[in-house]
């Protein structure tokens, strides 16, 4: 048998493959100027088959199988809020990980519950492969979910699971998977033990809300009244709608005929992010102040020492883990059944604001994903850690 150049022996041995008569006969044929040239040609050739090999054979991120196109549908109860961008990215993320078409985007501006069971009921005529909704009361999705559940759809909710009563026990009143989401009622007490932190002394306080009643929101002033009233607090629940310049006028009217308040607050992101500026323009902005969720004039107003906190839920994962949890139940043939997961409860203040207001896809701030590098340390609860 003729030699082959060192060279040659090595890129065969190198790439792991049989030395047959064949393979010598196929290198000595090539025609190529030099052995060294050889030995690339064949390493080239093997690594471009090999690339090929495997991107021929991929199907989906990670060791998946190859599954349809599965189009999920989420339904929300104000699809324009701010609130929600850095969902739209978790769900549109999550379906990028896993291969999917991007989740639909439908519901309500406004929290009209007919318009959002309208659109569960498209999602069924579509025969989406699952489900995402705010559940924002505790009577009107029992049949449209039921529905979807009876048409082999999996359901979840998120952000809003029904009503709570007053004592924090859930009625949801429908047959959904799981909810992921934030503990409501358990922030509210949480927000009313803030409350008494900054306000030593009992007195009135105003509690403002968009549209009470609602499963994403009443169930948290419930839980600040909870603490509050029985230490000798006068809670106001005061009304401020889903329209923005209504929501300030609201709060500047209540304001304006209650110059005795303690403080004010808000268990939603808009009335929360008017707060500083109605306190201001009210001859109050000495008095404490504090809310809810980390849209950007809430970010703004803590940097600027003008309200003292805002409560945090993270939204990009209230659109990330459904997109999950939806592929998972699907593909697991329905076995692996989602959890109810609590989507956090963090105080955000001036002194630990700038881990949050950095640009990123996770607040919805650019549209950009980037690396946010973990501050070094020690990982403690961030309820324990936050101070007043």
């Amino acid at each position: 048998m003729d030699e082959i150049d060192p060279k040659v022996d090595e890129a065969i041995e190198t790439l792991n493959m049989k030395d047959g008569p064949t393979r010598r006969k196929l290198i000595k044929g090539t025609g190529l100027v030099s052995a060294t040239a050889a030995a690339s040609a064949l390493l080239a050739a093997c690594s471009s088959n090999s690339t090929s090999s495997a991107a021929a054979t991929k199907s989906t991120a990670g060791n998946f199988p190859k599954t349809p196109a599965w189009q999920f549908w989420f339904v929300n109860h104000v699809t324009t809020n701010s609130f929600f961008v850095p969902t739209q990215y978790g769900m549109a993320d999550a379906a990028a990980l896993l291969s999917l078409p991007t989740p639909k985007w439908t519901g309500s501006t406004n929290s009209v519950a007919a318009q959002m069971v309208a659109q569960i009921d498209a999602a069924i005529s579509a025969k989406a492969a699952g489900i995402a909704t705010t559940l924002i009361n505790s009577s009107s999705f029992t049949t449209p979910v039921g529905n979807a559940m009876s048409a082999g759809i999996p359901v979840l909710s998120y952000n809003a699971d029904g009503l709570v009563s007053k004592s924090g026990v859930a009625d949801i009143g429908t047959n959904r998977l799981a909810y992921v989401g934030q503990a409501l009622y358990t922030s509210g007490q949480q927000l009313g033990q803030r409350i008494k932190s900054l306000i030593p002394t009992p007195g009135l306080v105003p509690i403002f809300i968009e549209t009470p009643g609602t499963g994403n929101i009443q169930p948290r002033y419930d839980g600040a009244a909870s603490i509050l009233t029985p230490a000798g607090y006068t809670v106001a629940e005061i009304t401020t709608t889903t329209v923005p310049a209504t929501i300030l006028a609201n709060e500047k009217a209540y304001l304006l005929a209650h110059k005795n308040v303690k403080g004010a607050f808000a268990v939603d992101s808009t009335s929360t992010s008017f707060l500083a500026q109605a306190l201001a323009e009210t001859g109050l902005s000495h008095l404490p102040n504090g809310g809810f969720d980390t849209v950007p004039q809430t970010l703004t107003n803590i940097s600027q020492g003008k309200t003292n906190f805002t409560i945090y839920q993270d939204p990009y994962l209230q659109g990330f883990l459904p997109t999950l949890y939806l592929y998972l139940f699907n593909i697991s043939g329905g076995t692996l059944v989602p959890p109810d997961t609590d989507t956090g409860l963090s105080f955000i203040t001036k002194s630990n604001l700038a881990e949050y207001n950095k640009p990123s896809r996770f607040q919805g701030s650019t549209t950009a994903q980037v690396y946010l590098p973990r501050p070094s340390g020690a990982i403690q609860n961030p309820m324990a850690t936050t101070s007043t």
